[in-house]
């Protein structure tokens, strides 16, 4: 079952029972102090021009869907985010996990405010997801990964399914031999995996979509079938799509109507129900 919910999440988490969530995590915006804009694109049939050329010599046009986006800007980014993580930390029952998607602008203030809720014994990882995309900066080193912040209601009781762990090639498969390299390597806290480009499969054309495999890994460790899985700052709503390929439960929360717009169609074959907050 998924429900996609349109509303500001503070008072849409507010309607959601105490202990009711198995895994929460979210993205939120990182206080960039811009706005941030994804056009959607699609690629048509043109044998008279177009702009590209694809197999046999096909001519092909690139068409604009339209821009969507929102801005990330905050005069009190921990005034703004300390109640909604309060509140998310409510409804996650006495097993869950919390998993914050920040970035360094934000994440040292971000990590305080975990600590003080969920204790800091509470505290399991900080996952860096390292990426190598974009431009490079000239004037310092450029920033190329997110900070992932996982804190349990109870560090000995959660759910961490180690069999369910996706596997990695080795660096080095020289040196392990060849059936260690067949089976490949275990993750470690240093996640590599490249951005969602704007020409990729994945791409739903909402700003700052994050990669399914990224919340795949996440879903399939830390819930089991049938959990309830909570984003609050849905987007492109990606970890409806991890946990409903993976047997789970999902609830996204936006307060962009675009971004609703984006998740239903995209979610279209889970048939969730769509509602306003």
């Amino acid at each position: 079952m998924g429900r996609i919910i349109l509303g500001d999440n503070l008072a849409v988490l507010a309607t959601l029972p105490s202990a009711s969530v198995d895994l929460i995590y979210i993205d939120p915006p990182f206080n960039t102090g811009h706005r941030q804009t994804r056009t959607r694109l699609r690629t048509v049939r043109d044998d008279d021009g177009g702009d590209r050329t694809g197999f046999q010599g096909r001519r092909y046009r690139t068409e604009s869907l339209g821009v969507s986006g929102y801005d990330d800007r905050f005069e009190d980014f921990p005034g703004f985010i300390a109640p909604r993580l309060k509140e998310g930390r409510r409804v996650l029952k006495p097993t869950g996990s919390f998993f914050l998607h920040m970035d360094c602008r934000e994440v040292h203030y971000a990590k305080v405010l975990m600590d003080a809720l969920f204790t800091r014994e509470c505290f399991m990882n900080e996952i860096i997801w390292a990426y190598d995309y974009g431009a490079r900066s000239k004037r310092r080193w450029p920033a190329k990964h997110d900070n992932i912040l996982w804190y349990v209601m109870d560090p000995e009781a959660y759910t961490f399914d180690y069999g369910r762990m996706d596997r990695i090639p080795y660096l080095a498969p020289g040196m392990v031999g060849p059936e260690k390299a067949a089976r490949g390597k275990t993750p470690t806290d240093v996640w590599w995996q490249t951005i969602v480009s704007t020409n990729g499969r994945e791409k739903t054309g909402y700003a700052t979509q994050k990669p399914l495999a990224i919340l795949e890994r996440i879903v399939k460790v830390h819930s089991r079938p049938g959990d309830v899985c909570l984003d609050f700052f849905a987007g492109s709503g990606t970890l409806g799509e991890a946990a409903a390929k993976h047997g789970c439960d999902f609830v996204l929360v936006d307060n962009n109507p675009d971004a609703v717009d984006v998740m239903a169609r995209r979610l279209a074959a889970y048939e969730p129900t769509v509602e306003r907050g």
